[in-house]
């Protein structure tokens, strides 16, 4: 462990010095990680602080409790958010995520968190009106300290570690609550086979592309405009089967989908029919394509799926009144990850 920088004080004037020198931060203030707010953080956590949970690339750093407490201190996290943080870490360290391309990329892919379960009501997150936007401590301090331990742990900075040509909004704090709340379905975790109360999702994307749909009362009108969203030649994912999608829907959206009796799993199965584009229009725009075997074999006037199964499409609600909906691309080399957050209770799962 590296030796700790005094400071003289404080004020915002000699952090951003201090930060400047070292190429830390990201451009905005910060609270300095003195011993007692870190103690303070680590005292509600039962782990040792020295325990690696993950090791991160590009820098292959080594992510333990106490550095992830550091991070969400600077950030701004109140201490009892650190367990949200370290379960996001943890998945990040996956080898699903792919974190060495994630960083690596010219694509502007950032991690996005989805808290599940009780955690996301207890610790304060906003899953409601305006959940991707500014105004809540939890949602922008757990997101950004996930930033912070990108660029201080794996090493993913702007440059050396992280050449993504022109970046996100979403690099500074990306994360949100499912809405479980107004949900009609289980949880998002569940259907990933947790049986735990609460759990983190971490998805490696885009920003999020909104759809509007203030007339349908069925639920093709609302998912065909989805669909048109998906099949777009400009997302990493076009020529990619492997890549992922998370689709957004706002309560009144899923309301209406699911009142019809249509399931999550109908849902992704309507979109993978219907987000297509004629092959002959993929071919013409890609020279190079990481198909599955079986969409190689399609004929030039064939539709083709924006990706190779139904089951890369993923469907959580999020957001509050106003029936805007939204599609969150992957990078396309990545596979997101649910994980648990330390401390939830563990229950029987439910489908």
């Amino acid at each position: 462990m590296s030796e700790p920088i005094i400071l003289g004080d404080e004020t915002p004037e000699s952090l951003w010095q201090m930060l400047d020198s070292q190429g830390w931060g990201d451009g905005l203030p910060i609270v300095a990680p003195t011993a007692a707010r870190v103690d303070a953080a680590l005292r509600l956590d039962s782990g040792d602080p020295d325990e690696v949970i993950a090791v991160l690339e590009p820098r292959a750093g080594l992510a333990t409790r106490r550095e992830i407490a550091i991070n969400a201190v600077m950030a701004g996290c109140p201490p009892e958010v650190l367990p949200v943080v370290i379960a996001a870490v943890r998945a990040l360290g996956s080898a699903e995520i792919n974190l060495r391309g994630v960083n690596a990329t010219t694509h502007p892919v950032a991690p996005l968190l989805i808290v599940h379960g009780p955690a996301a009501s207890e610790l304060g997150f906003n899953s409601g009106l305006g959940a991707f936007g500014p105004g809540n401590r939890a949602n922008a301090t757990v997101g950004r300290a996930v930033r912070f331990v990108l660029l201080h742990v794996a090493g993913a900075v702007p440059g050396p570690g992280d050449v993504s040509t022109q970046g996100q909004p979403s690099k500074y704090t990306y994360c949100v609550a499912e809405n479980v709340s107004e949900s009609p379905w289980p949880a998002y975790h569940r259907t990933m086979g947790l049986g735990v109360e609460s759990a983190v999702t971490v998805h490696c994307g885009e920003n999020p592309h909104n759809f509007h749909d203030m007339e349908s009362n069925e639920p093709t009108g609302i998912l065909d405009k989805a669909a048109t969203v998906m099949a777009t030649l400009g997302t990493n994912n076009a020529p990619i089967s492997q890549g992922e999608f998370f689709i957004g829907l706002c309560p009144e959206h899923a309301s209406t989908i699911a009142a019809r009796g249509w399931t999550r799993d109908d849902v992704s199965s309507y979109l993978f029919q219907r987000a297509r584009r004629s092959l002959s229009e993929v071919r013409a725009a890609f020279d190079l394509l990481a198909w599955d075997e079986w969409m190689m074999a399609l004929r030039e006037d064939d539709l083709v799926p924006v990706t190779g199964s139904a089951k890369n499409i993923k469907v959580f609600v999020v957001g509050g009144p106003g029936k805007h909906s939204c599609v969150i691309p992957s990078w396309g080399m990545t596979k997101s990850v649910t994980v648990a957050i330390e401390g939830s209770s563990t229950e029987e799962t439910r489908s």
